[in-house]
């Protein structure tokens, strides 16, 4: 069968694992920059870019890095896929290099152009077609460019997400996905095609778009320059890529209605499949076509997503624990009680949030007391806060009729803190399944799946084992509702 590789660019690193096919085996893995971040330009307030460059130059790294670590030939990989950050836009001209820096995920800039599209549009009309406001999504930051970089804009030949960007590295070809254009809010629903009420609204030309193909099909063969680049042979398949959360779903075997997947890294999501049309009439939540979606076997996904997740604890490591690894953190943490003697953290300092309907409010501190909290009660505030906020989020979907029984991780980002695996239970009730599987491993997955390699899902999963179950501690139930809810009267104050 070979090896399956598979890369996840995220904002925050790029991540790369081989697995041995036939096994589900990882025979390596690597992530670049290990021990530090890439880093989030913010030219202005509420602004987020990276350069596209700077993901190649990475995926180049722990390509390398692999073929090091392997001890096996990288003549045997069979296909590659690809796990992206959601929601940025790339521009190409029509010698398909770069015109700007990419805008990304937590960029807010367009946060009004999406608010005025949703208005005169339609809110109905939006909602019933598209599922969400335009929002501050990658059409609203496209029409951004449009409005203010007149002159750049002229010169775009495509406009792209980041796993295309990357796709078109590898391959010399510009495609996208209809999962990938539901996340831009590109995507008619109802019509299952491109949203033409959208690009006619924006005056977007539909060429500027790349074709769509299935997420899970041969999306083009890594091409001479590439596979020099990497240390690859050349015509590997391109056979997978999705957005960084229905690729978390998916690599978590989260395909079917009632299935919930979650990730805490940079930002915190929890993601549940349904198969049939449905949104929340504020556009709290959002709902994107899944990567297993057919006409005949509608899949969708809904996805709450809070951007100050893993920012926060990376903010509170660098300013309140300096010194201290994120392992004594977390036990520094747990010392103190649930609820952090009375102090409580807003979360939201990382641009303008959807749950909040697209308002931008800060984090902030309430409680605080110099005479009785230390580090140890900031920081398990500061846990407690983004627990918190992804329930708030959580609770938005159960209004939307989805039950919140299990839900699966994986074993890595905010989810190794003990404290709060147990308070995400505790505060939702729900019963948590730890995994040892990341994006980077169900992209490959993905990738033998969309190359053939694989029949069918069961056998794309082999291997994937589950390492823990945490369950509501509820002796303490009642203590986290109670911080919950003197957590939920100081947003209430701050919206």
């Amino acid at each position: 069968m070979g090896y399956l590789i598979g890369y996840d660019v995220g904002s925050s690193s790029v991540k790369a694992s081989m697995l041995e096919a036939e096994t589900g085996k990882i025979v390596a893995t690597a992530t670049s920059p290990d021990g530090t971040e890439l880093e989030i330009m913010a030219p202005k307030p509420g602004w987020a870019e990276q350069h596209p460059s700077v993901w190649w130059d990475h995926i180049k790294l722990v390509t390398a890095k692999i073929k090091e670590k392997a001890g096996v030939s990288l003549e045997d990989v069979v296909a590659i896929g690809i796990s992206y950050q959601m929601h940025g836009l790339v521009l190409v001209d029509q010698k398909q290099e770069v015109l700007r820096p990419a805008i990304i995920w937590c960029d807010s800039r367009a946060v009004e152009i999406g608010d005025q599209a949703f208005a005169e549009i339609g809110e109905e009309t939006c909602l019933q077609q598209f599922l969400n406001s335009p929002g501050n999504f990658t059409a609203s930051k496209l029409k951004w460019v449009q409005d203010n970089e007149p002159e750049l804009y002229r010169k775009v030949d495509k406009a792209m997400l980041p796993g295309d960007f990357i796709a078109m590295k590898l391959t010399g070809e510009v495609k996208t996905t209809p999962s990938g254009l539901s996340e831009g809010i590109l995507w008619d629903f109802v019509q299952n095609d491109l949203a033409q009420r959208i690009l006619e609204y924006y005056q977007i030309d539909p060429s500027l778009l790349p074709e769509a193909v299935p997420t899970f099909s041969i999306q083009g063969e890594l091409t001479p320059q590439a596979a020099e680049e990497l240390g690859l042979k050349p015509g590997i398949k391109v056979a997978y890529r999705a957005g960084d959360q229905p690729n978390n779903a998916f690599s978590l075997n989260v395909l079917n209605p009632g299935e919930l997947a979650a990730t805490a890294g940079t930002s915190g999501v929890v993601y549940g499949v349904i198969d049939e049309v449905n949104y929340d009439p504020k556009s709290r939540v959002n709902t994107f076509v899944h990567v297993n979606h057919r006409l005949d076997a509608a899949r969708y996904g809904v996805l709450l997503c809070v951007n100050g997740t893993g920012i926060l604890n990376r903010w509170m490591k660098n300013n309140f624990a300096q010194g201290l690894s994120y392992v004594e953190m977390n036990k520094l943490a747990a010392k103190t009680g649930v609820g952090a003697d009375g102090l409580s953290i807003l979360p939201f300092g990382n641009g303008a949030e959807r749950t909040l309907e697209n308002k931008n409010i800060g984090a902030t501190f309430y409680g605080l007391d110099l005479n009785t909290h230390q580090r140890g009660h900031v920081l398990r505030a500061a846990q407690e806060g983004i627990v918190f906020a992804l329930n708030y989020g959580v609770q938005i979907m159960c209004e939307m009729g989805m039950a919140i029984r299990t839900v699966k991780a994986g074993h890595a980002n905010m989810f190794l803190s003990p404290l709060f695996s147990e308070a995400f239970a505790s505060v939702t009730g729900a019963t948590i399944e730890l995994y040892n599987t990341d994006g980077s491993q169900g992209a490959a997955r993905g990738a033998g799946l969309g190359a053939g390699v694989y029949d069918d899902y069961e056998q794309a999963f082999v291997g994937l084992e589950s390492l823990q179950t945490i369950r509501p501690n509820q002796s303490l139930v009642p203590k986290y509702k109670e911080a919950y809810e003197r957590w939920l009267e100081f947003l209430q104050e701050r919206m």
